[in-house]
């Protein structure tokens, strides 16, 4: 794809639009960068483009641009069918996200990984297991690192492992990965798409452009995502924690098994593992499938699996503190992350103390209620939707709101007996009250190491 000389509009300046557009402009386009923030709230770092030749718009993008721009490149928190996009691209530019812009730089192989839950640890694990099996591997797209800053140093004999959101996936147009991972499809954003089918079909998205020549990992237990399986192109390997596949990876007992047409091998024993929940072991046998897919051998991928640590966010262990496990799994921006955060702590003897809400995505709470009436001791309600989570909730477990996650943590802390769990899985968006989820998570997590010197304190004393 040649940019040289060519007039581009990167909306969005955020971490992809900031890496968007000192990318364009580094291979010669004339750029500008747009973000609906007035200017005085723009990062840092979007604003040293300026230094580089970037021109800075804020608030509304006016019509002559729009007519004049060739390309667009759009953020993923922008609407794929907002005003302004849709009308560029009848004036005749191509609009397409960050994700696609990288794809056609990318030297190598892609393996790419979507679904509601999972994603994060799912790409993490890929990239590790694939890293042990002496491959060359880099690892970004919604996980942390935009994938146009991996241009640079892919190789051809390399792979890029790629974590994709429905909101990336919309915008694709010749983005192909040799390896498709689709864990699962839940109601999530439901704040952005029309209905629960428009979202599952921003998903399967994922595998548009793959051939016979590619593989497409698919989660046998999810109805929607196996559904998928008669309609792709590509090679179909399954997984499954519910029952033996023909061709795949599945969990037999306490055991887990890769199977070909020709073979049948244990890989390893699932208490093996480090990470916990049933969910979590979906999440295995999807990265072993990949790494199989890939050409990765399955000794290097037991002893990777074998030594894989949650991801932080993601039912992360902070402390303990009198007894009490302290446990950050603010990633859980949904209600099935959540329901799966809870079941992962079944069958510990103790209860849990759930710190819950945030900016709600319209999905109902109601799918939480048997499981928070059987294991939470308490609810400890923060954000926009406590209001909402309390209606929906509320007889299932005693309850009661904090104004702040000092106050949730505290609240929690005095809830909890020994042998509880204090359990951050807020099943909504964070940006009400922080910056990120990651925000949301280091404060959690800075919060509960304040209990914990004050803990540690009173004891010496």
């Amino acid at each position: 794809m040649d940019v040289a000389g060519k007039k581009v509009l990167v909306v969005g300046a955020a971490r992809s639009g900031i890496a968007s557009a000192s990318f364009l402009v580094r291979q010669g386009a004339t750029v500008a960068l747009n973000d609906a923030k007035p200017i005085e709230n723009w990062s840092d770092e979007a604003l040293a483009l300026k230094d580089q030749g970037v021109g800075l718009m804020a608030g509304e993008v006016p019509g002559w641009l729009l007519d004049q721009v060739e390309l667009v490149v759009v953020s993923p928190g922008v609407p794929s069918k907002s005003i302004p996009l849709r009308y560029a691209e009848r004036a005749g530019a191509e609009v397409i996200g960050e994700i696609e812009l990288a794809s056609r730089y990318l030297k190598g192989r892609i393996v790419a990984i979507t679904g509601s839950n999972g994603k994060t640890t799912t790409t993490s694990l890929i990239g590790e297991l694939l890293t042990h099996a002496g491959f060359h591997v880099q690892v970004g797209g919604n996980i942390g690192k935009p994938l146009i800053s991996l241009v640079e140093n892919s190789q051809e004999d390399g792979w890029t492992v790629v974590e994709v959101s429905s909101f990336q996936l919309e915008t694709i147009r010749e983005f192909h990965p040799a390896v498709a991972v689709a864990l699962n499809v839940t109601p999530n954003h439901m704040d952005r798409y029309e209905n629960f089918m428009d979202y599952a079909a921003a998903k399967h998205r994922i595998f548009m452009n793959q051939t016979q020549a590619d593989i497409a990992v698919l989660n046998a237990d999810d109805e929607i995502v196996a559904s998928w399986a008669s309609g792709l192109r590509a090679k179909v390997m399954r997984f499954s924690v519910k029952h033996e596949v023909d061709e795949g990876l599945f969990l037999r007992g306490r055991e887990i098994f890769a199977r070909t047409e020709n073979n049948e091998q244990s890989i390893m024993l699932r208490d093996e593992m480090k990470l916990r929940g049933l969910h979590n072991v979906e999440n295995v046998l999807a990265a072993l499938a990949a790494g199989i897919a890939c050409g990765a051998d399955a000794g290097s991928l037991r002893n990777t699996v074998a030594r894989f640590v949650p991801v932080e966010h993601r039912l992360e262990f902070v402390a303990e503190i009198n007894g009490v496990k302290f446990y950050n799994d603010s990633k859980a921006t949904s209600v099935d992350a959540t329901l799966k955060a809870l079941e992962a702590f079944r069958d510990d003897s103790g209860k849990v103390v759930l710190i819950l809400g945030g900016r709600g995505k319209k999905a109902p709470y109601e799918p939480l209620g048997s499981l928070v009436h059987e294991k939470v001791r308490k609810l400890i309600l923060i954000g926009e939707d406590a209001e909402t989570i309390e209606r929906e909730l509320g007889g299932q477990a005693p309850h009661e709101r904090a104004g702040d996650m000092r106050d949730a943590v505290q609240s929690a802390s005095r809830a909890a007996q020994p042998g509880d769990i204090v359990l951050l899985a807020p099943a909504c968006a964070s940006f009400d009250m922080f910056d990120s989820f990651e925000h949301r998570g280091v404060v959690f997590k800075s919060e509960v190491d304040r209990i914990f010197r004050i803990s540690d304190f009173a004891f010496e004393i």
